[in-house]
């Protein structure tokens, strides 16, 4: 039987993390606390220290989507037609 994995808010995360990091109390009581492995407060811990709350969200969250001028994408439409037709043109001969 399989166990479904647990997947943990960025607010848990944090929040958990900062009492790690706060050190009142040790890893394994936080564990026990919260209900998860040391290993993984361990790591939230870790992860707070080097990059601060943002480093919980998901990589889809903290990307902005690219802005493409309207006009380059008319522009590339138009050169994919002219290659589509100078294809077409160069396979004719051969059907």
């Amino acid at each position: 039987m399989t166990k479904k994995r647990r997947q943990y808010s960025t607010q848990f995360k944090f929040r958990v993390a900062l009492e790690a990091a706060k050190e009142s109390k040790t890893i394994s009581e936080l564990a026990s606390e919260y209900e998860v492995h040391p290993t993984l407060v361990r790591n939230w811990k870790k992860q707070l220290l080097g990059s601060g709350a943002g480093v919980f969200e998901s990589s889809s969250q903290r990307r902005e989507p690219a802005a493409v001028p309207e006009a380059e994408l008319y522009e590339q439409i138009g050169r994919l037609k002219m290659e589509l037709e100078w294809l077409k043109e160069k396979v004719e001969p051969f059907s």
